[in-house]
C-alpha cells in the first residue's frame, strides 16, 4: 500500500509522513487504427461507473493477472468509481498501450509561510514499488512568486525501504512583484513554471525554498506548490496564488504499467507465465522494467487474452482493393484479385490491375476500343435522351398540377359549377387555356401592348380561328371576391350591345385572370379628339353621333342589362372606334353589378381625374347618375376638343368642367367650343348638345338626367326635322341649372401629363387628401 513519507530523507515522520504504493490502469482505445471495446477475462467485471476494466486488471481474485492489477469498484457512490487496491488513489482511465491515468488528493507539495517568515509544512516524499510515472506525457509544476521549487527522484528503494544513493534533481524557479504581473494561461516563471521529469521515475519528493520567505509577497502569495501533472491538463489562473484551499485540489497523472519484471526476450523462455497470447507479440517498454503485449498486425482487441486478438476484416473496414479487383479477407492479412484479362496485385496502394495483351491481341485491341466506345456512346445518348424525358414529363406534371392550382384558386371551380347548371350565358362565355392565349399573343410580347390603365394591360392577340382580339392582362384579384368575379364575368358576357365591346370569355390558368376581348382596330376616342392627326375624322356629325352611341350604350348597362351594371369609369380614353368610327365602350374592370332594388353602391373611391363625380368623392356612394357626370364631361372633350384637364389662357392647368360651366354662366359658349364644330356643324344642335352637358355635369345628382333620358335627347337631336332657331337667341336662352354652388371650379395647381397608351387612375380613400387642392374641392375630378 502507498506510504507518504516527510521530513530529510532517511527520515520517517508521522502526520504528513507516509508511504503509498501506487497502482493505475487505463482502458482499451485504439488498436491498428481501429476502436473496440476493452475486454475482460470471461465472467468477470468488466466496467467500473464510466471506466472500463480490461484484462489483466481486474475487480476480484481471479480476474487480474496480480495483485498489483487489482481494481476496487466503490458502488457506494454514485456513479460506482475505481480505486487502485485498497487505497484512495482514483483510477480515471485505464489503456492497453501500457497507460494509466489516476487522480489523488495528496499528490502535492506545500510550502507555506506565516507573518513571522516559518515555514509551517514540511516536505512529502512519495513512493511507487511497482509502477513508474511516465516522462513523456506528464509535467512537474511549480506555483509562487518567490518561489524555487524541484523534484528530487530517487529511481529505486532498496530491500529495506531506504533511499537509494542513486537520484536526480530537475526543478524551476517562478517570480513575480505583484499579482498585475501574472499573465493568466502562462507558466513561463512569472507565477507559475513547468518542466519535463526524469526517465524511471518511481520515488520522489518535492522540495522548496524562497529567497525572502515570501515577505514581499505575503499578502497575496503565503505558500508555494510542487505537483506532478499530466501535460495539458492543468491552466494557470493568477487566483491560484492567493487561494488558500489551492492545495487540496488534484489533478490527473498518467502511469506507465508493464507485466512482470522481465524483458521479452526473458518471458518468452518461461511459456507457462508468458502473457502474450494468440495473434499477438511483445514489445520492451521505453519507461522501466517488464514487458507489453500487442496485437499483431491485422488483428485487434486484448492481447492478454486467450484468443483475444480477433482478425479485422480489411475489404469491410478500409475497402483495400482496385475498383474492378475482388477482396479476400485472411487471418491478419487480405489479398486482391484482378479479373479475367487483367494482371496486377490489385491493391490501391500497389499495382492495380492493368489489361493483359496478348501478342494476337494487339491487332484487334484498336478494333474492341471502337466497338466498345460505340456502344458506350449509344448507351449514353440512349440514357441523356431517357433522363430528358423524364425531366420533361416531371416538368410537365408540375405545370398541369401548377395550372390546376391557379384555376381553382381564380374561381375555375364555380366557373365549372355555373358550366354544369348552365347558368348566365354559358354558351357565350369561353374558357380559354393558358397555352392558347400565350400563343395568340406570341408570349405576351410587349410588342403586342395595346394599352395599360388602372386594372392591367392590354395586348393584342390572334386565336387558332383567326380571329383578332384584346387579351387583358388584370392585376392581382383578391380571393375574398372571387365568387364576385366569375358573376360578373358571365354578367358582362350576356351583354350583347353593339357599342359595347363584347366580352368573349376568360382563362383561369394564370396568376391573374385573363380577359378576352373583341378587338376593336381604332384607337380611342380620347386619340381621335387630341392627337393632331388630319387623317382623323372630326366633324360634327360624327362627335353627334359618337356621343349617341356612348348614351346609348351606358343606358343599356343601367336600365336594359338582366342586371344594371354601373361603369365607373367612363372617359375617352375607354371609349373605343371600330373600322367605322363607331364607339364600342370598354373597360370594365372597376364595373359592379348591382341588385335591382338597390339605388347606389359603397366602395372605394375609383376612378380618373376630371372625370369622378364630386357627390361620389365626398360620399364614397356611387350610383347611375356618378357615371352620367363622367358622360357629362365625355361630352364636354367632343365639343371643345380638350383633355379633361387642360391648359387655359396664360399657361394655367385647370379642369375642363370648371372652364366650361364658368364658360357656360357667363355665356361665351362660342370661346370654348372646337372652332371645326362651328364650321360645319348646327349650331341649334351644339348649343342643345351643350346645354345637356350642363345638366349632367350638375354637382347635385339629383338634378341630373338619367342615361336613358340622356341617350333620347341625343337620338331626338340626331333625327331632329324642322327649322331650326337662331343661334344668338339659344344662347340668350341658356338658363344656368346648377342646383348646388360649388365652392371651387378652379383647377390651379394640377400638374399631370397625358399618356396615349397609360391612363392615370384614382385609387385614394375618400379621406385622401391629393385629391383636395387648395383647401378648395376639385370639382372636376
Amino acid at each position: 500500500m502507498p506510504r507518504e513519507w516527510g521530513g530529510k530523507p532517511g527520515a520517517v515522520m508521522g502526520f504528513g509522513c507516509m508511504f503509498r504504493e501506487l497502482a493505475v490502469f487505463a482502458v482499451l482505445v485504439t488498436i491498428m487504427a481501429t476502436s473496440v471495446a476493452a475486454q475482460a477475462k470471461p465472467g468477470c467485471q468488466s466496467n467500473c461507473g464510466n471506466i472500463s476494466i480490461p484484462y489483466p486488471f481486474g475487480t476480484a481474485n481471479g480476474c487480474n493477472i496480480s495483485s498489483h492489477f487489482f481494481i476496487r469498484c466503490n458502488t457506494t457512490l454514485n456513479p460506482p468509481k475505481a480505486f487502485l487496491g485498497h487505497s484512495d488513489i482514483e483510477v480515471l482511465d485505464i489503456s492497453l498501450d501500457g497507460s494509466l491515468r489516476f487522480s489523488y488528493n495528496y499528490l502535492m507539495g506545500h510550502d507555506c509561510y506565516n507573518s513571522s517568515g516559518r515555514s509551517l509544512y514540511p516536505e512529502l516524499l512519495f513512493l511507487f514499488s511497482k509502477f513508474t510515472i511516465s516522462h513523456t506525457r506528464n509535467k512537474f509544476t511549480a506555483i509562487g512568486c518567490d518561489t524555487i521549487a524541484y523534484i528530487e527522484a530517487f529511481f529505486e528503494p532498496d530491500s529495506s525501504h531506504r533511499i537509494s544513493k542513486k537520484n536526480f534533481s530537475t526543478g524551476c524557479l517562478t517570480f513575480c512583484g505583484d499579482a498585475g504581473d501574472v499573465i493568466n494561461g502562462s507558466c513561463s516563471g512569472i507565477g507559475c513554471c513547468q518542466t519535463a521529469i526524469p526517465q524511471g521515475l518511481k520515488v520522489f519528493h518535492f522540495n522548496f525554498s524562497s529567497p525572502r520567505n515570501h515577505s514581499h509577497v505575503l499578502s497575496f502569495n503565503p505558500c508555494s506548490y510542487g505537483f506532478l501533472v499530466e501535460d495539458g491538463a492543468y491552466k494557470f489562473h493568477a487566483s491560484d496564488l492567493w487561494d488558500k484551499n489551492f492545495g487540496k485540489n488534484n489533478y490527473p497523472v498518467i502511469l506507465d504499467w508493464t507485466i512482470g519484471n522481465q524483458t521479452c526476450e526473458q518471458a518468452k523462455m518461461d511459456p507457462k507465465n508468458y502473457a502474450c497470447k494468440q495473434n499477438s507479440d511483445c514489445i520492451d517498454p521505453e519507461n522501466g522494467p517488464g514487458y507489453l503485449c500487442k496485437c499483431n498486425p491485422g488483428f485487434q482487441g486484448n492481447p492478454y487474452l486467450s484468443y483475444g486478438c480477433r482478425d479485422i476484416d480489411e475489404c469491410e473496414t478500409q475497402k483495400p482493393c482496385y475498383e474492378f479487383a475482388t477482396c479476400h479477407n485472411t487471418p491478419g492479412s487480405y489479398n486482391c484479385s484482378c479479373p479475367e484479362w487483367f494482371e496486377g496485385d490489385g491493391r490501391k496502394n500497389g499495382t492495380g490491375c492493368r489489361p493483359i495483351f496478348k501478342p494476337q491481341d494487339r491487332e484487334s485491341f484498336p478494333i474492341l476500343v471502337v466497338t466498345l466506345g460505340i456502344g458506350l456512346s449509344i448507351g449514353l445518348l440512349f440514357l441523356v435522351a431517357g433522363l430528358w424525358w423524364f425531366y420533361k414529363r416531371l416538368q410537365r406534371r408540375k405545370y398541369i398540377k401548377l395550372k390546376q392550382k391557379l384555376f381553382e384558386r381564380n374561381g375555375g371551380l364555380l366557373f365549372q359549377k355555373k358550366m354544369s347548371s348552365n347558368q348566365g350565358g354559358l354558351d357565350k362565355a369561353k374558357l380559354f387555356s393558358s397555352k392558347e392565349l400565350e400563343i395568340a399573343t406570341d408570349q405576351f410580347n410587349g410588342n403586342r401592348i395595346l394599352g395599360c390603365g388602372g386594372q392591367g394591360m392590354v395586348y393584342k392577340g390572334m386565336l387558332s380561328d383567326g380571329r383578332i382580339v384584346a387579351v387583358k392582362k388584370s392585376k392581382t384579384i383578391n380571393e375574398g371576391y372571387l365568387e364576385q368575379f366569375i358573376n360578373e364575368i358571365f354578367i358582362l358576357s350576356q351583354i350583347d350591345h353593339r357599342n359595347i365591346v363584347k366580352l368573349l370569355g376568360c382563362c383561369l390558368e394564370t396568376e391573374v385572370p385573363l380577359l378576352v376581348y373583341e378587338f376593336i382596330p381604332n384607337g380611342t376616342l380620347s386619340h381621335l379628339i387630341h392627337d393632331q392627326n388630319e387623317e382623323y375624322p372630326r366633324s360634327w356629325d360624327i362627335r353627334l353621333r359618337i356621343a349617341t352611341e356612348i348614351a346609348s350604350a351606358i343606358s343599356y348597362l343601367h336600365s336594359s342589362a338582366s342586371i344594371p351594371i354601373y361603369h365607373r369609369d367612363i372617359k375617352s380614353s375607354n371609349i373605343l372606334l371600330d373600322e367605322k368610327f363607331r364607339a364600342k365602350v370598354s373597360d370594365f374592370g372597376t364595373s359592379r353589378s348591382i341588385s335591382i332594388d338597390q339605388t347606389h353602391l359603397t366602395t372605394q373611391v375609383l376612378g380618373t381625374f376630371g372625370y369622378l363625380d364630386p357627390e361620389y368623392f365626398q360620399s364614397s356612394q356611387f350610383t347611375e347618375k356618378s357615371d352620367v357626370y363622367s358622360f357629362g364631361v365625355v361630352i364636354v372633350e367632343l365639343l371643345t376638343g380638350k383633355m379633361a384637364i387642360s391648359t387655359f389662357g396664360l399657361q394655367e392647368r385647370r379642369g375642363l368642367v370648371s372652364y366650361f360651366m364658368l364658360s357656360m354662366e357667363e355665356n361665351h359658349l362660342l370661346d370654348i367650343v372646337d372652332a371645326q364644330i362651328w364650321k360645319d356643324g348646327q349650331k341649334d344642335e351644339v348649343v342643345a348638345v351643350a346645354q345637356l352637358a350642363k345638366r349632367c355635369l350638375n354637382l347635385d345628382g339629383r338634378y341630373r338626367p338619367t342615361m336613358k333620358e340622356v341617350a333620347m335627347e341625343l337620338e331626338r337631336l340626331r333625327t331632329r326635322q324642322g327649322d331650326c332657331i337662331p343661334i344668338d337667341d339659344q344662347l340668350k336662352q341658356v338658363e344656368v341649372v346648377v342646383r348646388k354652388s360649388a365652392e371651387s371650379w378652379d383647377f390651379t395647381s394640377f400638374s399631370t401629363e397625358h399618356y396615349p397608351n397609360c391612363s392615370m387612375t384614382s385609387t385614394s380613400e375618400s379621406d385622401v387628401h391629393p385629391l383636395m387642392l387648395e383647401s378648395s374641392f376639385v370639382q372636376d375630378l
